[in-house]
């Protein structure tokens, strides 16, 4: 039996190109104790591992040269050396970017597919859902009332923040987009009070044609020109939540800083980074009140798939270009 995975060859400078990856067929590794084998079902490609094909030092190590990358992914265990986990179980875990993987029992999380489409458990109900709930709720500190604007707002976390913030009593939720479709699409199906497409003119000028009296939460998932407009019409007290800045991933060159830093002196407002890895905590009381949300259809997504392993790189490009709407998954 042959495996199929994705190795890093070269460490991409600016964009990364189809030759510093591989797709390389291997043996389908055996399980040892305490393992099981997964057939891999859904993988998912998300805009931090971008980072992780950098040697610079971050909260994650780098992809290693010559090597199988990794990410998450749900699947089947097709062999278990493991008490607890059983052939037929389905499983989440991050050996993604292959086709069967054999993992330690321990980093293998079984989900319900009864429950919930397999594929949800990468997004509306896995890390992308629980990065929107945290970064709103914990680091942003929402309040009912709240004016949020949300970048990146069509994408896979940024959907869920608008609609969290409004199943959660904002009085005005703002998104933008890449497009006029998504832009459609937030203010039509997710209910996103306002939202604007950032090429049709100066994120700046549409941020403040859209929310007049300023916003009292940034749900940043783009940085650079869309980091300044929201400090410019930032409100007493308001706070700013770091969850990404897709914007700069691909330069060469450092991205200057927004110029209006000052304001947060007169705003008193606050810029606070997270990672959804340090609020696992908040894990039970998220799927607790997102899932209902999600079963009953009061929270909506969107998918993106693209079928095939050998298709999983230009998956993971086109997050980088912005062509999904909601979360991108690769179904094998």
């Amino acid at each position: 039996m042959i495996n199929r995975e994705w190795h890093l060859l070269n460490r991409p400078v600016g964009w990364p190109k189809p030759e510093d990856f591989a797709l390389v067929e291997a043996p389908v590794p055996t399980p040892g104790e305490g393992q099981v084998l997964v057939r891999n079902l859904f993988l998912s490609v998300d805009p931090y591992m971008r980072g992780r094909m950098s040697a610079a030092k971050s909260y994650a190590a780098p992809f290693e040269l010559g090597k199988v990358m990794q990410g998450g992914a749900v699947g089947e265990v097709v062999a278990s050396n493991a008490e607890g986990i059983s052939v037929g179980d389905h499983v989440l875990h991050f050996f993604g970017w292959r086709e069967y993987a054999a993992l330690d029992a321990q980093h293998a999380v079984k989900v319900d597919a009864g429950a919930a489409p397999l594929s949800t458990y990468l997004g509306v109900l896995g890390m992308t859902g629980l990065t929107a709930y945290a970064g709103l709720l914990r680091t942003a500190s929402f309040k009912e009332g709240d004016t949020v604007f949300v970048s990146g707002a069509a994408g896979a976390v940024g959907s869920q923040v608008g609609q969290i913030a409004k199943l959660k009593g904002a009085s005005r939720v703002i998104g933008s987009a890449g497009s006029d479709e998504k832009v459609k699409l937030l203010v039509e199906e997710y209910g996103f009070d306002a939202a604007f497409n950032y090429k049709n003119g100066p994120v700046g000028e549409q941020l403040r044609a859209a929310a007049p009296d300023g916003v009292d939460v940034y749900f940043d998932n783009v940085g650079g020109d869309h980091l300044e407009a929201a400090i410019g019409s930032l409100n007493q007290g308001g706070r700013i939540a770091v969850c990404g800045m897709i914007s700069v991933y691909n330069n060469t060159e450092p991205a200057p800083g927004p110029r209006n830093l000052a304001r947060l002196i007169q705003t008193r407002g606050r810029i606070e980074g997270f990672l959804v890895g340090d609020h696992y905590d908040l894990q039970p009381q998220f799927v607790q009140e997102v899932g209902p949300w999600v079963a009953s259809g009061a929270l909506k997504y969107r998918e993106t798939v693209v079928e095939g392993i050998e298709n999983n790189l230009e998956a993971f490009l086109g997050v980088l270009r912005g062509d999904n709407t909601g979360k991108m998954i690769v179904k094998l």
